[in-house]
């Protein structure tokens, strides 16, 4: 039995090792990554439907060019552009940009790192150049001899550019780029034109040399010399990617030279972009916080507010609250005061409190305000009065008084965009409030309609400058009549 027992035992096949149960899932998972990153991949990749390389070179060499038919669709797009700048009209500006032939050059500069081909660099800097002195030279002569040389929002919008202005034009030009190495080409590229906007910028530079406003001139040069930069270097980054064929270097020093000569002129580009965007932020924080701590803390049972402004020049930065009513005590204003100190956002900013409605110069700017809104009211319950035989229910009340409130607004002008554009041409103003009023002429009692304008100077302005401030408000109001008060410090 003991034989049978151990023939049995030794005879039978050995169990195979079993495999640990966790083998299985993590090769099922391993295998699940791979597959998705072969699809992402296969999704993303750029060698499909890539042209030829030396068939993108030559395509955007094509574009480099610089004579003849080129020279002049250029100076009619600086034309037109100048005036949708003018006129501050969005669409005709695109339009311009639309058949601008800047892209060209700039991309070559780009292509011409990427294959180190300095030929190539050379002769779109040249071209690139060229094109900025007429584009600049053009709109300088339009603007001199143009009637209608006050700053529209359009045109100041280009005059400080940011950090964000570098990440369109990088993103702008990798768009740009990729699609221009394919087979099949896209209308990327005169989008990315219309993005990054090159023309704008060289329009505003023209006009600051034919006004004589430096700061205008700089402003948008720089915005022009990022896009052009970051476009370009976009470019270049794409190129090196998709592994075009390069010229060797004789001399590898030499090489190592240009690159650091690039990197450095990145960084100097990049770096007052960066200086400016860190303002902005600063500045749209500063006057969100501000407005937080006015709604939560000017409450009181027996004064209203009725106007709050935010400065902020430089360092100095204000917070300014007009009130109309009963005068809170300057204990109050102290308790504020503390408060105020006790933000960490607003530490460093001044409280100003102004109470009553006029002063011994005369009307202020909170209380024209004031007048304005109770002139709206006092309109609304008239209308409201004068229909109420006619209307019998409460819903129909409603949407009368929501009809006139509707045709009331209507005629608001656009007091932030004027205020804007008003602060780039005159700096001396200090307060300026602008509304549309109803007048009657006490002879014949019939009522008209003026456009009221209140501006607070710092120091007392010369006639020309006030002349032309008034001419410069009825036609950007489009006002037949208006009516202008003067104040001054």
């Amino acid at each position: 039995m003991q034989n049978d027992s151990d023939t049995s035992s030794s005879g039978a096949d050995p169990k195979p090792e079993s495999t640990p149960p966790e083998a299985t899932p993590r090769t099922g998972l391993s295998r699940s990554i791979k597959e998705i990153l072969v699809f992402l991949r296969q999704r993303v990749s750029l060698d499909e439907d890539k042209a030829d390389p030396q068939e993108t070179i030559d395509y955007i060499k094509k574009g480099i060019e610089f004579r003849g038919t080129n020279v002049w669709i250029l100076v009619f797009a600086i034309l037109v552009a100048s005036i949708g700048l003018n006129m501050n009209s969005a669409a005709v500006i695109i339009g311009a940009m639309l058949i601008s032939p800047l892209m060209g050059p700039i991309m070559g500069v780009g292509m011409g790192v990427g294959i180190n081909d300095f030929d190539l660099i050379k002769r779109s800097g040249k071209n690139l150049g060229l094109m900025v002195g007429i584009s600049v030279l053009t709109s300088t002569i339009y603007f001199f001899l143009t009637p209608l040389n006050d700053a529209q929002s359009e045109l100041l919008a280009r005059t400080t550019p940011t950090i964000w202005d570098v990440l369109i034009a990088i993103f702008g030009g990798l768009a740009g780029i990729v699609a221009g190495s394919r087979r099949e080409k896209s209308n990327a590229i005169p989008g990315v034109a219309i993005a990054t906007a090159l023309m704008p910028p060289l329009c505003t530079a023209g006009y600051g040399i034919a006004t004589g406003n430096l700061s205008y001139f700089l402003g948008a040069f720089y915005l022009f010399t990022i896009n052009s930069v970051f476009i370009s270097l976009s470019t270049t980054i794409i190129v090196r990617f998709l592994k075009y064929p390069t010229r060797d270097f004789v001399d590898a020093a030499r090489e190592k030279r240009v690159k650091r000569w690039i990197a450095g002129f990145v960084i100097i580009v990049i770096l007052p972009s960066l200086f400016i965007a860190y303002n902005l932020v600063r500045e749209s924080v500063f006057q969100r916080e501000a407005g937080v701590f006015i709604t939560e803390n000017f409450v009181f049972d027996q004064a209203q507010v009725i106007s709050k402004n935010v400065v902020v020049e430089g360092e100095n930065k204000r917070i300014e609250v007009a009130l109309i009513g009963q005068p809170i005590s300057s204990e109050t204003i102290k308790l504020l005061e503390n408060k105020l100190k006790q933000n960490s956002r607003l530490s460093d900013a001044v409280l100003v409190v102004r109470q009553g409605p006029i002063n011994d110069a005369g009307l202020d700017m909170e209380t024209v305000q004031l007048m304005n809104q109770s002139m709206k009211t006092g309109i609304i319950e008239d209308l409201y009065k004068r229909n109420e035989d006619v209307i019998q229910s409460k819903d129909e009340q409603i949407k009368v008084l929501e009809n006139e409130i509707y045709k009331l607004k209507s005629h608001e002008l656009p007091i932030d965009d004027i205020s804007a554009e008003l602060k780039a041409q005159h700096e001396n103003v200090k307060e300026f409030t602008l509304m549309r009023n109803p007048i009657v002429n006490m002879d014949s009692m019939r009522i008209d309609t003026v456009t009221f304008a209140y501006v607070h100077f710092k120091k007392r302005p010369k006639k020309e400058e006030t002349d032309r401030l008034e001419s410069w408000l009825k036609a950007r109001c489009k006002a037949e009549s208006l009516r202008l008060v003067i104040q001054v410090d």
